[in-house]
């Protein structure tokens, strides 16, 4: 079978290297694949790749979603470019990773993949398919994204824009990500699948596929680090991390 895999980043990064790893894996069983990415390539030598549009084409869509809030209006005209090859490269299978990112047409995208008939798999990283504006939300406990973003208490940050246009993004989501056959959601964890079942995105099947991590280095290691932080037997340690 032939696969496509599209994230921001190809090869490095949380995200791309677990759309790179796909890829392998795919490849090892004896699949053809191909990883399309849209801003920078890294340790990928052995997998095919294909870039989406131009570093300028980026660039450019971060400088307008910078000052309208519009992260995925941009890059149209490398968009349209990239679902010519797509169709003529005429993938099996369809796996989409992050599609924020200032790098891809979110309605040309979505577009084609309503009409493609092809198996569709999302892998959510975050919450900001179903959302308005952000990844995230819960530092800021908002709940609009349940009925409709708007008045965004998160619009300066990540995607950074000067204005708050998260009423009109909400509404625009919705429209393009809802309402695509053969659409297989994909969370790492259960807190994500639960959200996600809360959102516009319920319509969707949703399937939770931890991330793995590399057991030669994540394993019980014998060492002193009670004896040098002065930390009683009886006292359980609680390891938070974060990026």
């Amino acid at each position: 079978m032939k696969y496509l895999f599209i994230n921001s980043v190809a090869g490095f990064g949380s995200t791309g290297r677990i759309a790179a790893e796909q890829c392998r894996e795919r490849m090892v069983q004896g699949h053809e694949c191909v990883l399309a990415f849209g801003r920078e390539e890294a340790n990928c030598s052995d997998i095919p790749t294909v870039r989406i549009g131009t570093p300028m084409d980026y660039r450019l869509h971060g400088a307008e979603s910078r000052l309208l809030d519009d992260s995925g209006f941009g890059s149209r005209r490398a968009t349209r470019r990239f679902l010519a090859w797509v169709r003529e490269y005429d993938p099996d299978v369809i796996w989409l990773h992050n599609v924020h990112g200032y790098y891809i047409h979110l309605g040309e995208l979505f577009a084609y993949l309503r009409g493609c008939g092809k198996p569709i798999f999302w892998t959510l990283h975050d919450c900001w398919s179903f959302t308005g504006h952000c990844p995230y939300f819960t530092m800021s406990h908002c709940d609009r994204w349940m009925t409709g973003c708007h008045d965004c208490p998160s619009y300066r940050a990540y995607p950074a824009s000067v204005i708050d246009s998260s009423r009109l993004l909400w509404k625009l989501k919705k429209k393009w990500f809802t309402r695509v056959e053969s659409l297989t959601l994909v969370t790492p964890s259960q807190w994500l699948a639960d959200l996600t079942r809360r959102s516009y995105l319920a319509e969707y099947p949703v399937k939770v596929i931890n991330n793995g991590i590399d057991l030669s280095v994540f394993k019980p290691t014998e060492s002193n680090f009670r004896e040098r932080y002065g930390i009683p037997d009886n006292k359980k340690i609680i390891l938070g991390v974060a990026f």
